[in-house]
């Protein structure tokens, strides 16, 4: 019984979801079925063909990935301003909400305030911007080429006015109450300067080894 190519179905790239990569590949003519005739699928990088004999007829579950749209930088600045913002506003206004009220929003009311306006900014521009929200997340990724040196500039002064504009906002609205929002350690400045050196060393670690590896994140 003669053998013809019948095609299988889409297996994953070698790279999946890897922006940029062409999903088909250009047709070679290199490549011919048993009968001589030209086998298109074979030359399709998103395809793996191979001879199926007539009896088997069952192909596998079709996978294949699209690469993201591309966003432009001024949408990423954008997205990464209005986190910021959004964080900044929310973590500090708690704070001096709490003050304002004698401590009624407690420890956890601060981290929960905190910890939520952070999930929602990520969840919101995350896909824009990467969510970095921070000047020391923007460094570490450049650091590791996992973002362009090029904008590391334009993302902190996007984090810096964004700061500056919510702490202008918290001003005009709880003035004159703002110790809430202000830290002021408690002891020495070397404790304070080690203890601040090592919650920040940890939270690069963790921001990183999450957004960095596909491992992690599924």
């Amino acid at each position: 019984m003669d053998h013809e190519d019948v095609p299988s179905a889409p297996s994953t790239p070698a790279t999946p979801g890897t922006p940029g990569a062409p999903l088909f590949g250009g047709f070679r003519g290199d490549h011919r079925g048993t009968n001589g005739r030209k086998s298109l699928l074979k030359s399709c990088k998103c395809f793996s063909v191979e001879e199926w004999a007539i009896e088997d007829g069952r192909l596998p579950s079709v996978s294949c990935s699209l690469p993201p749209p591309p966003v432009s930088l001024a949408r990423k600045v954008g997205a990464e301003f209005v986190g910021t913002l959004i964080l900044i506003f929310a973590g500090t206004a708690t704070a001096i909400v709490n003050q304002k009220t004698q401590g009624s929003e407690t420890l956890i009311g601060l981290a929960g305030s905190t910890g939520l306006a952070v999930m929602v900014v990520i969840l919101s521009t995350g896909h824009i911007s990467g969510a970095h929200l921070n000047p020391a997340v923007t460094i570490a990724f450049a650091a590791l080429k996992h973002f362009p040196w090029k904008h590391v500039p334009v993302y902190i002064g996007a984090q810096i006015m964004a700061s500056l504009c919510a702490a202008f906002a918290l001003k005009g609205i709880f003035h004159p109450i703002m110790g809430g929002g202000v830290t002021v350690p408690s002891a020495g400045y070397g404790e304070a300067f080690a203890l601040e050196f090592i919650i920040s060393f940890n939270l690069m670690f963790v921001v990183t080894a999450v957004a960095t590896d596909t491992r992690a994140v599924s």
